[in-house]
């Protein structure tokens, strides 16, 4: 597989901010090559190494997304970045997590980080998101019998879209100069609650919405036993408990300074999405 142009290599190619970078980066006329188990135009396993090589033939630069629904991972991503190394690549995009500098030991996010950073074989971004808006139209806390429930004690959230999580990162891979060594924090216009979060859903989809908070370990414990990973309670706790203790993400305009626009809001978020909250008998 050789190709006479160097081309962004998106990992999670198939995943809600994975595809959008590839069409900004496609809508600019830049190579973007997906990669992911399953639907991308690669197959890329982070627990099948030999599938590394192939996905970065000819890559100069890398959107890296960490595995997901788990905890440790950091063997298998120095594993990547040495291969990434001998492969010529000369940026790389990690996608990590709001305030994922500051996370817990048993979570190896901070870790991933600093292996990027620690590169001199190629400079770095790192993008910090707060919890993405697509959260509310998927199975991570869906509204189920009018009601969403989800730890927070009251506290806020600054929920951003992962169209602005794309659209950021897209920049980052386009002008790596210009964003080597940065550190960026995306988020949404305004720090919400979730008893806003449901008003809004309720607003856009014409249904009763309420909110319900409920107790960290009940809501982890039920999570796993509709199938998330028992090993991943140490970052459900760690997420949850930052809203929980009032230190959920504040609006940051990092979106606004890298784009030249304000972030999506989740108002207009919500508007966009109200068919994901409307009941089959009433669409």
């Amino acid at each position: 597989m050789t190709r006479t142009s160097p081309a962004a290599l998106i990992l999670g190619g198939s995943g809600r901010t994975g595809s959008l970078v590839a069409k900004h980066l496609a809508d600019r006329g830049a190579q973007a090559r997906t990669a992911s188990r399953h639907g991308s135009d690669v197959r890329f396993d982070w627990d099948d190494p030999t599938t590394y090589s192939d996905a970065l033939d000819a890559v100069d630069r890398i959107y890296l997304v960490t595995p997901v629904m788990r905890v440790r991972y950091a063997d298998q991503v120095a594993a990547f970045l040495n291969q990434a190394e001998a492969a010529g690549v000369r940026h790389v995009t990690l996608l990590s997590t709001y305030n994922g500098d500051q996370a817990p030991g048993e979570v190896d996010i901070a870790a991933v980080e600093t292996l990027v950073a620690s590169r001199d074989a190629f400079t770095h971004s790192i993008l910090r998101p707060a919890w993405v808006m697509q959260n509310f139209t998927d199975d991570h806390l869906p509204v189920i019998n009018g009601t969403l429930i989800v730890p927070s004690g009251g506290g806020s959230e600054a929920f951003v879209d992962a169209a602005d999580i794309a659209a950021l990162a897209a920049e980052t891979l386009l002008n790596p100069d210009a964003h080597a060594g940065a550190s960026y924090a995306p988020t949404g216009p305004q720090a919400i609650t979730f008893d806003d979060v449901a008003a809004t859903i309720a607003a856009v989809s014409g249904q009763p919405v309420a909110y319900q908070d409920v107790d960290q370990e009940t809501w982890i414990d039920g999570a796993t036993a509709a199938g998330v990973p028992a090993a991943y309670a140490p970052m459900l706790r760690w997420l949850t408990g930052a809203i929980v203790t009032g230190n959920g993400s504040t609006p940051t305009g990092d979106v606004e300074t890298i784009l030249g626009r304000p972030a999506i809001s989740f108002e207009a978020f919500a508007e966009r999405n109200a068919t994901a909250w409307i009941t089959g008998e009433d669409q």
